[in-house]
């Protein structure tokens, strides 16, 4: 008989149990070949014994042994469900000998000596009905496993997994209904789909939920809301969740007479996933592109966007559109007096109290800083705008609560309205931004329509630019030097140096006057490149007369970041001189508006490898410190001077000036402290471990030949070691 090749390729385990030698003997030269282990005993102790340590695939089993009946060893076999095939091998012709051999089991009876020559036959039989009954078991455990694994994977998946009936009534869902949604599957088997839709969804779900198409015509990926169980007991933040739907027929096969077959539609078979975390980031992402982040109003981009609107549905209904440019009066007050969180509390506070002025039609929207813009659509009269301002003026009479005190807030408003004031939303916010300037010109607080006679004030405006401009070719600019100290080292470390403007009509002005206009007339750039040729020139003459290394901090505007050869620029400078990199120090203030977050901090990192020093001026003054002290790559960080100015003899020192000396320390950063202007300042900041400093207790800023002077008067006090009071700096004011 030919075997199968799998089944002789693995060893079959065969047990003789006789007690008469000859027959084992004989019984083993029939059965040995190829594949096959034959074992041989004498009695059934000893073939009980065999069947318990061993996997035996066949025993020839006599039945008269000299210890026990093979009938016995038979039953033991039944009993213990023992996986063994039995051939019954015996001189026994009693029938009932075979009858209960083979009711215990045995799958043949061979009488000998007669029917010996049948062995072999019979045992080939017998192994390969053995052989098909393991390869049986073995499939159907791979499938019980199958299944198993099939179950749990539909179970346990992180998506809704569900079939319906042709009425499209559930008949499964997995688990990740009840987790998710709260229906267990007792609930919906048997409810209608529509069950669980959102109601504005349910035109989407009436195909793709029973959808019956199985091809690509088949629902892919569909948006829909799906709801949630209203159960008390599961305090369920949400009521519904947002999911991408798939979904395909299920169909049947019948066979029909004369070999045709008949195809039906059984159901719909669907996937849901989860997507409703995503959808809030998205709108999120996508509130913030046009929202401001502080005030969650609309920002100039969606402002801007609405102004068209509004002039468009104005030409067509011939109505009027009129555009308010808000200006805070007196905002940067509370910022100097009381710190950048409180100016940013009392911005919000604001917004709040101007929406409560407007229609719901109306826009109100941040243009930065404490800039806002409102959008008035649909009126009938220019004075309807003048109705709204009166409302804001009145309203903003209320007090604002600044750190514990009151604010009484003013405003500066100016209007413009479409069409009779511009053809274009940029036309219409810069007559608005004339107005708003005319009325800060004329005492603030109050507001007025833009007029054509207005535009004189901003060619003026435009005149003090030109003379900016003229400024730059003239070289009319000029830089001033504030040494910071080392106290311990009774020295001068570094200087900062500060921009002025010799005016030829107004005289010297300092850079609060003229930065500002700088930046917003794309001037900042010349002015930042003469600022930076002038300090590495003035370092590289100092150094040619042995002043030593001393370091240039310069004060630089957030927008030369936004330059894309703002690295380039820098580096070149002191290239140029062939002066150490680190002998230059760029300051940028805590409250760099930065836009592209990654892209600035490139931008300095690639400074800081170029050995150009980072510092963060004014530390301390808003809530981003830490978080640019995490992502910026900082050298140094400056205490802003308001905290300098609130120590005293009469008031304990301020905890925010220890918090900040402890994170200079934290980070391993140089701390330099600002508008130090007694010996009790310089002392309690000495003690509590700050050692750099500036401010008019050493020096007012001074021109380059006074400071010049001064850092020779340094390097000798330093030299002589000079001590007052236990300090190592002689304490010695320069504010003449």
């Amino acid at each position: 008989m030919n075997l199968p090749k799998e089944w002789i390729e693995q060893p079959q385990h065969i047990l003789i149990v006789d007690d008469e030698p000859l027959m084992r003997s004989s019984l083993r030269q029939l059965l040995e070949g190829a594949g096959r282990v034959v074992s041989e005993c004498a009695s059934g102790g000893e073939a009980i014994g065999i069947l318990k340590s061993g996997e035996i695939d066949l025993v020839l089993l006599d039945i008269n042994l000299p210890d026990i009946s093979g009938l016995e060893v038979v039953e033991w076999i039944k009993m213990g469900k023992i996986p063994t095939s039995v051939i019954m091998v015996s001189a026994n012709d009693c029938i009932d000998s075979a009858i209960r051999a083979m009711r215990g089991g045995a799958v043949e009876f061979v009488r000998k000596p007669t029917e010996l020559e049948d062995i072999p036959y019979k045992v080939d039989n017998a192994l390969h009905r053995r052989h098909l009954e393991r390869s049986h078991f073995m499939i159907a455990a791979r499938l019980e496993q199958s299944e198993r694994l099939h179950r749990f994977l539909v179970e346990k998946a992180p998506d809704l997994i569900y079939t319906l009936d042709p009425n499209g009534c559930f008949t499964f869902t997995n688990e990740r209904f009840q987790s998710l949604l709260g229906y267990s599957r007792d609930e919906l088997k048997g409810r209608s789909y529509t069950s669980i839709v959102h109601e504005e969804d349910a035109h989407l779900a009436t195909f793709a939920f029973v959808e019956r198409r199985r091809d690509h015509r088949a629902t892919t990926n569909l948006e829909i809301r799906l709801k949630c169980k209203v159960d008390p007991q599961r305090h369920l933040e949400r009521q519904h969740v947002v999911a991408i739907l798939s979904a395909i027929g299920i169909y049947e096969t019948r066979e029909k007479k004369r070999d045709l077959q008949s195809i039906t539609y059984a159901g719909t078979y669907g996937v849901a996933r989860d997507i409703t975390e995503r959808k809030i980031a998205e709108e999120t992402i996508s509130f913030q592109a046009l929202h401001d982040q502080l005030t969650l109003l609309p920002n100039r981009t969606l402002f801007k966007d609405r102004l068209e609107l509004a002039m468009a549905q104005a030409r067509r209904s011939g109505k009027m559109a009129a555009v308010m440019f808000f200006d805070l009066d007196r905002f940067k007050r509370v910022n100097d007096t009381h710190g950048h969180a409180e100016g940013d509390e009392l911005l919000k506070k604001v917004a709040q109290r101007l929406q409560r002025c407007l229609r719901a039609t109306d826009t109100l929207a941040r243009q930065g800083g404490d800039e806002f813009t409102l959008l008035l659509p649909d009126l009938v009269h220019p004075q309807d705008a003048a109705v709204i301002a009166e409302k804001i003026m009145e309203e903003l009479k209320v007090p604002f609560p600044v750190a514990g005190q009151d604010f009484c807030a003013m405003a500066s408003i100016g209007i413009a309205v479409f069409p009779g004031d511009g053809e274009s939303a940029d036309q219409l916010l810069k007559h608005a931004d004339i107005a708003m300037y005319e009325v800060k010109g004329n005492g603030k607080n109050g507001y007025t329509f833009f007029t054509s006679d207005m535009n004189a004030c901003y060619q003026e405006r435009i005149g003090l630019e030109n003379e900016l401009r003229q400024a730059i070719r003239n070289s009319e600019f000029e830089l001033h030097y504030q040494p910071q100290i080392s106290v311990s080292g009774s020295r001068v470390v570094g200087l900062e140096a500060l921009l002025r403007w010799r005016h030829p009509v107004h005289g010297l002005l300092n850079p609060t006057s003229f930065i500002d206009m700088a930046e917003e007339s794309g001037f900042i750039s010349e002015i930042t490149d003469w600022v930076l040729a002038e300090v590495c020139s003035q370092l590289d003459r100092w150094r040619g007369t042995g002043l030593g290394d001393i370091r240039v901090s310069v004060n630089v505007s957030p927008k030369e970041f936004n330059q894309n050869n703002v690295v380039d620029r820098f580096s070149s400078h002191v290239a140029r001189h062939n002066l150490p990199a680190d002998v230059l120090e760029v300051e940028i203030t805590e409250n760099l508006p930065v836009d592209d977050v990654s892209g600035i901090i490139d931008k300095m990192r690639m400074l800081r490898e170029k050995g150009i020093r980072i510092s963060i001026d004014d530390f301390g003054t808003r809530y981003s410190s830490l978080n640019y002290l995490r992502r910026f790559p900082i050298n140094t960080i400056k205490i802003d001077r308001s905290f300098v100015h609130d120590i005293s003899e009469d008031k304990t020192s301020s905890p925010i000036i220890h918090a900040i000396i402890g994170i200079a320390r934290g980070f391993g950063l140089n701390l330099v402290a600002e508008g130090v202007e007694t010996s009790y300042q310089m002392r309690t900041l000495y003690q509590l471990g700050c050692d750099e400093m500036q401010g008019y207790f050493f020096s007012k800023p001074l021109p380059a030949a006074e400071i010049e002077k001064f850092l020779r008067e340094s390097i000798s006090r330093s030299s002589a070691g000079a001590v007052e009071g236990g300090l190592p700096y002689q304490n010695q004011r320069r504010c003449a």
